[in-house]
């Protein structure tokens, strides 16, 4: 009997350590490594890229957010996802959207791993741009909900690169500080 009660402990303990790994491989499992989330996020922007260098309307509005954000290189570009969608169907339409390839990348995850920011540099029509954005993970994928495109001005060309605008920024900071008023 004694050799019985013996052996119903070992088992229980084993069992029981057994079941502590068993739990700590499920949570492991369940949170992917820094590593693996900044893998899907590239390559959720990078075929988000090439979804437009492709003309790809589709695929290119699917990696957004319906509640997505374009914020582009003009003042007055601040595209909601459906203003942003009319704006750009003609270009997707026409075989001829835009072709931003990567030259860099930094991407930052929320400790939950259900956030990430990130910037880039990117080789554009424009020349270099910096684009940056948050992405947010929905049902295992990541949309993207925000997206700033800015054109890279070397400070050496800066002076040059107001004085051009000038006239233009002048005209748009009144109608928007009228706006503000009402």
């Amino acid at each position: 009997m004694k050799k019985f009660a013996l052996l119903l402990l070992l088992a229980s303990v084993s069992a029981c350590t057994f079941s502590s790994k068993t739990t700590t491989i499920e949570t492991a499992e369940e949170k992917p490594s820094q590593e693996i989330l900044e893998k899907q996020i590239t390559a959720t922007l990078e075929n988000w890229h090439a979804a437009a260098a492709n003309a790809n309307f589709e695929d290119y509005f699917t990696l957004m957010a319906e509640d997505g954000v374009f914020i582009g290189t003009d003042a007055t570009e601040n595209w909601q996802n459906t203003a942003f969608r009319e704006f750009s169907k003609p270009y997707f339409d026409n075989g001829k959207a835009w072709n931003f390839t990567t030259l860099e990348r930094n991407i930052y995850i929320s400790q939950n791993g259900q956030t990430a920011w990130f910037d880039e540099l990117l080789n554009t029509q424009m020349g270099i741009c910096r684009g940056s954005g948050v992405l947010e993970k929905v049902k295992d994928h990541w949309k993207i909900k925000h997206y700033v495109l800015s054109i890279a001005i070397p400070n050496e060309s800066v002076s040059e690169v107001t004085a051009t605008k000038k006239q233009i920024d002048s005209l748009l900071i009144i109608q928007l500080q009228k706006k503000n008023k009402k």
